[in-house]
């Protein structure tokens, strides 16, 4: 979510249903409650666990042998006599030494939990093949419960259904009611039992550990058209059909061949932002697996060319594609998805629908596998794999959104509520994910762990990552033997409703969603010894206007952030807008010192003049991920063509989306065939992109930007599985203006010019700026040329400009002993000689003639730039310029022309003021 300062970019959609089961499983009266709570408080206590001794030389160890000992429930065809199980690790894991699946769940409020198997047939038809009803004195050690299956049958799936209390019930005169059924007015005083908790009987709910999920196998296919409404039905809808996690094999194993992290160093990255489905599912890239995992890999080739060297995958965590998912008003056959995928339901399972093996009826450890696959063949080639992650929200929304993992496991821990119950909507998607609780922050880490330790991921983005920083909430459980007045079973003669209400306290002794300065999730990421290597990327900012960029709580430089200030700075500037844009460009450029750099925080910075003081400095350019455009907004080619958003597509009358883009159409509005329209745009394209590729700091890509890839105007394209988000290879190859080819030389020189990935903030003259003249830089409103040279030591260095002016404008270049400039790159030519460099396009003798036209320019030590254009000279020694240079008198005649061109130029600066 492109989120910043509070201002919400994109349109949330909850796809509201009804909560089914929820009347029938909270309706029984109080007295069979508290008979059902009487015995359980009667039955046998936990024994003592036997242990095995084993001596290894010096020193003894306990084996525990718990998990081998029998459970109460009788076998099935499916598995022989349970065993008790252990509880931990959570999640389903295989056990050799028993040859059992073991299942361990956390629930702290549940009085009941049932573990549920289903054959996939039986799946699909919303029936259980197979149900353990726990025992709670034998399956469950503290809050975790768990039992183990010996010999269970191979490609089975399960879930869970939990028992317990749910807030809709009520205390009225002292009965116990349903608030879903009709009430009689009353007077008397009303009372929530359960504030918070939605524990709901019929549902067969997600293991939050689970590893691959099944459902639907095919994208966007709707599940059998089964009765829903009916009690023996399982699953909510066609588009949320039931869905249950892979049971672990012994036959898991992965060849990696090797495979070891590259730990490439930030400030070297070119990270490219992709969607996997989105990357091969159009017709032109002629994939054999289209849209998957597998279709990614067949063109990994394409990205080592392009030059990037990371790749920020859009969620790949199993997630509802089919969640909005109903026609588009004002359309005959396009239909609302969740294309994006920023709804989490699985957050250890890689999205099943983009995987090839899913479709043609794989194993969701086919999947797994799949996945492993990929982010193999992207190391092979030098690629590096960054996960975009959302922790801020599930799938599950507010209180009117579905029941599927979190919600019906323990909803007062895994979500952020205010005493009463509701939901904190930080996200601005229903809820907010309890990240700094005990419990929460252990799952995310273990989350992370897992996709760096099995899938072999690089490391992740975390969206509304601010939402992290935040106080928890927390309830703490109320006194075996409290009652509804707290002071026994009995009021009278009338026997109460046992009542878990709870105690709700100030999680972090703070009120809940306060931004805290050492936020506790924060600190185990940082600090953990696996992930501690990896990158991590913080969007820092969340739906409720808490900005954090330049001051997120990073441990000594362990997390980078998405640079927002970078992207409307940059589009502010090259559009020519006045104001004090050209200062600010010259601060994006040289990688935000102000916000990375800097201790003392800016007017107008609340969090860093506040809780992030602390945080304020201490970091590289290489913390700022520098961005122009991403996957939610305009793309690169749309900015320089819309000066408004077009989101009529999305069936909302175009009020959604993002009004406040920065964007300039350089004259008409949206498709045209102007030439001198089309000319400033392809100009203004190259512009943004050079600005991009030769700042310090770490670059990311949007998919598509590389070649033009337009959405029309449309800045919101969330709902869109369509050409409209698709990568189109036949633009890409076929490249008619030149602007890919001129993109991938970005690129490359880039990665060719150390200067331009610097590890610190320079020091002395590491870094000039100049104006129209060396090293006279202004820095006024009016200011549209912003000038600057970076020097690398023994390989001379670079001299870039930037003209957003409408005016042609002439800089004198700095001079260097020994070296001379060399045109490199200059978006107001036509391709190919915007960027001079050999290639299919460009060969070496039009290249010297390029040069050589040019020479009577920079052998005066001057250069011309276009309106609207930017250049890039190198410095080369004085030898290593003679190639191509033109004979002597074809120099004298250059340098009168020059002379007489400088003339007019300088007449017509006198005449402007």
């Amino acid at each position: 979510m492109l989120l910043q300062a509070g201002v919400i970019s994109g349109f949330c959609h909850l796809h509201i249903l009804p909560l089914k089961g929820t009347r029938r499983a909270h309706s029984a009266c109080s007295h069979r409650r508290q008979v059902a709570r009487s015995q359980a408080s009667t039955a046998p206590p936990i024994q003592g666990r036997p242990s095995a001794r084993v001596a290894f030389k010096n020193r003894t160890v306990h084996v525990d042998r718990s998990a081998s000992e029998p459970s109460r429930q009788p076998a099935s065809e499916a598995y022989a006599d349970p065993l008790k199980g252990r509880a931990a690790p959570l999640g389903a894991t295989f056990l050799p030494e028993e040859a059992a699946v073991n299942f361990a769940l956390y629930s702290s409020g549940a009085a009941g939990v049932k573990l549920c198997l289903f054959k996939e047939a039986d799946l699909q038809s919303g029936r259980l093949s197979y149900e353990i009803e726990l025992d709670s004195a034998y399956n469950r050690t503290g809050d975790v419960w768990h039992i183990a299956l010996p010999q269970l049958e191979a490609n089975l799936l399960y879930g869970f259904k939990l028992e317990g209390g749910h807030e809709s019930e009520q205390v009225i005169d002292h009965c116990t009611i349903d608030t879903y059924d009709s009430m009689q007015s009353t007077e008397d005083a009303v009372t929530v039992i359960n504030p918070g908790l939605r524990f709901n009987s019929e549902a067969v709910v997600l293991d939050p550990y689970a590893r691959s999920i099944v459902g639907r196998r095919q994208y966007g296919q709707l599940a059998q058209d089964l009765d829903y409404t009916s009690d023996s039905v399982l699953g909510l809808a066609s588009t949320w059909p039931q869905t249950a996690a892979m049971v672990p094999s012994p036959d898991d194993w992965f060849d990696w061949e090797g495979d070891r992290p590259l730990n490439i160093p930030l400030e070297e990255l070119v990270i490219y932002e992709l969607h996997v489905r989105g990357f091969t599912q159009h017709t032109s890239a002629h994939a054999n697996a289209p849209g998957t995992y597998l279709g990614l890999v067949e063109k990994l080739d394409y990205l080592q060319t392009l030059g990037v060297n990371a790749i920020e995958l859009l969620p790949v965590q199993e997630f509802n594609e089919l969640e909005y998912y109903q026609l588009i008003p004002g359309t005959d056959d396009s239909y609302r998805f969740n294309y994006w995928g920023y709804s989490t339901i699985g957050f250890f399972a890689p999205m099943t629908r983009y995987s090839q093996a899913a479709h043609a009826g794989g194993s969701g450890n086919d999947v797994v596998k799949e996945f492993k696959t990929m982010v193999k063949e992207c190391h092979k080639r030098g690629i590096e794999v960054l996960m975009d992650v959302v922790f801020n929200h599930t799938a599950e929304g507010n209180e009117r959104g579905p029941t599927l993992s979190f919600r019906g496991l323990d909803n007062r821990v895994y979500y952020m509520l205010a005493p009463e119950g509701q939901y904190y909507n930080y996200s601005g998607c229903g809820n907010t994910f309890n990240c700094n609780h005990p419990v929460v922050r252990k799952f995310i880490v273990d989350c992370l762990r897992y996709w760096v330790t099995e899938m072999h991921v690089d490391g992740f983005r975390f969206d509304l990552a601010s939402i992290m920083t935040r106080a928890h909430s927390q309830w703490h459980k109320p006194s075996k033997t409290q009652n509804s007045n707290g002071s026994g079973h009995t009021n009278g003669n009338v026997m109460q409703p046992t009542q878990d209400t709870g105690i709700m306290v100030e999680g972090a002794g703070v009120p809940t969603g306060t931004p805290l300065t050492d936020p506790p999730v924060i600190e185990m990421i940082s600090e953990d010894p696996v992930l501690r290597s990896c990158k991590l990327i913080a969007e820092a900012w969340d739906c409720d206007g808490l900005n954090q960029v330049g001051a997120f709580p990073h441990y000594g430089g362990q997390w980078a952030e998405w640079n927002g200030h970078f992207r409307d700075t940059v589009r502010q500037f090259i559009k020519g807008t006045e104001g004090p844009w050209a200062a600010a460009f010259a601060q994006a450029m040289s990688g935000s010192p102000a916000l990375y750099s800097q201790t003392e925080p800016a007017d107008g910075q609340w969090w860093a003049s506040n809780g992030g003081r602390k945080w304020k400095g201490g970091r590289a350019p290489a913390h700022s991920i520098n961005f122009v455009t991403a996957h939610d907004g305009f793309s690169l080619a749309d900015l320089t063509a819309y000066n408004e958003k077009h989101n009529e597509a999305n069936g909302e009358d175009n009020r959604d989306g993002e009004s406040h883009n920065l964007s300039w159409n350089c004259g008409e509005e949206g498709e045209t065939t102007s030439p001198a329209v089309l000319r400033l745009r392809g100009r203004q394209m190259r512009n943004m992109a050079a600005a991009l590729l030769l700042s310090h700091g770490v670059p990311m890509v949007q998919m598509g930007d590389e070649y033009g890839h337009t959405k029309g105007g449309n800045n919101n394209t969330y709902c869109h599985d369509s050409p409209l988000n698709w990568f189109n290879w036949d633009q890409a190859q076929q490249d008619e203006t030149g602007y890919a080819r001129f993109f991938r030389c970005l690129v490359n020189l880039r990665k060719r010019r150390p200067e331009l990935r610097r590890r610190s903030f320079m020091d002395g003259g590491a870094m000039t700026w100049h104006g129209h003249m060396p090293h006279q830089a202004e820095w006024t409103e009016e200011t549209r040329l912003v000038a600057f040279s970076v020097s690398s030591p023994g390989q001379g260095g670079l001299y870039c400009a930037f003209n957003t002016s409408h005016k042609p404008q002439t800089v004198t270049l700095p001079h260097w002993p020994g070296l001379v400039w060399r045109p490199v790159m200059d978006s107001g030519k036509a391709a190919p000689y915007d960027f001079l460099q050999v290639d299919e396009d460009l060969s070496q003798e039009q290249l010297d003639s390029a040069r050589a036209q040019m020479g009577m320019w920079t052998s005066e030590g001057c250069y011309p730039l276009l309106p609207y254009s930017s250049i890039v000279l190198e410095a080369v020694p004085e030898q290593q310029s003679q190639r191509g240079k033109p004979p002597a008198a074809a120099q004298s005649r250059q340098a009168l022309l020059l002379r007489m061109l400088l003339k007019a130029a300088e007449l017509s600066t006198l005449q402007s003021h």
